[in-house]
């Protein structure tokens, strides 16, 4: 069956990242999801708020709140109140967290091309366009417009 193939074809890309970020997390002294939090933010700064990330990469909303606790505590985030809006904080990465940053990039970088790797610009971008229809198709299934 192919559609079993594809459906641990995730799982497996998640493992090897991992296992690829394992030494700057050891480094860190931080687990993978704080480190996956800190990138999260680094690499997306308009998606700057704890719902953000629960929303947006899946992470359960009480490991957000331990990991951003851990990362506030390290020096790596602040917290920061949304003028207007008292109930609602903003995550944003400290200057400390800059040299973990442009680590984790080397790291996502190397990981990109080392997964990419024999893939011609062609099947590239065939894959993109696959990737896209699959998506709105997910999102019709959870909409039931499917």
């Amino acid at each position: 069956m192919k559609f079993v193939k594809v459906l641990g074809l995730p799982y497996k890309i998640l493992q090897a990242y991992s296992q690829e970020c394992r030494g700057i997390c050891t480094q860190l002294q931080i687990p993978q999801t704080a480190f996956d939090i800190l990138m999260f933010l680094a690499n997306n700064p308009d998606m700057n708020t704890a719902r953000d990330i629960v929303e947006i990469r899946g992470i359960k909303a009480n490991l957000v709140s331990i990991n951003v606790d851990r990362l506030v505590n390290e020096g790596l985030l602040e917290r920061k109140p949304v003028p207007g809006d008292r109930r609602k904080t903003v995550l944003v990465c400290t200057e400390k967290a800059d040299a973990f940053i442009m680590q984790g990039r080397a790291v996502q970088t190397r990981f990109a091309e080392q997964l990419l790797q024999g893939v011609d610009e062609a099947q590239y971008q065939n894959l993109l366009e696959t990737l896209d229809k699959i998506e709105q198709n997910a999102t019709k299934i959870r909409k039931g417009k499917l």
